[in-house]
């Protein structure tokens, strides 16, 4: 089983930054592509930004410039850098990976619980 763990969410005025955090542990053979989505409420859960194993990276067009996603492969972790965040961002983000556990030769769908991303006017 594959866990991933979210941490860095809060409060901040619009125009500030936040960094979120996202860890996966347990028995993990390899990790394919990772990625951030987010949800606001009601809304459907959009792709923020993704990277591969290789370091390639995309991201919502409407996000390019003010966010940044990067990756540690080595540490299975990835980060993503929101700068002159508007109250617009606002929404629950979710880590999500694509795994594969060992043991187990097939990719899997992993999500985090999600943190909450609350932009203030």
């Amino acid at each position: 089983q594959v866990q991933l763990v979210e941490s860095g969410g809060g409060l901040v005025q619009a125009g500030g930054s936040l960094r979120l955090s996202c860890a996966a542990s347990g028995s993990i053979f390899k990790i394919n592509a990772m990625a951030w989505y987010r949800q606001a409420p009601g809304k459907q859960r959009e792709l923020v930004a993704i990277t591969t194993s290789g370091g390639s990276t995309n991201y919502a067009d409407s996000l390019k410039g003010r966010f940044t996603i990067s990756r540690d492969n080595a540490r299975n972790t990835v980060d993503l850098q929101m700068d002159s965040l508007k109250p617009e961002d606002t929404a629950v983000y979710y880590c999500y990976a694509r795994a594969i556990p060992r043991g187990i030769f097939n990719a899997s769908d992993v999500w985090g619980q999600g943190t909450q991303v609350t932009v203030s006017s």
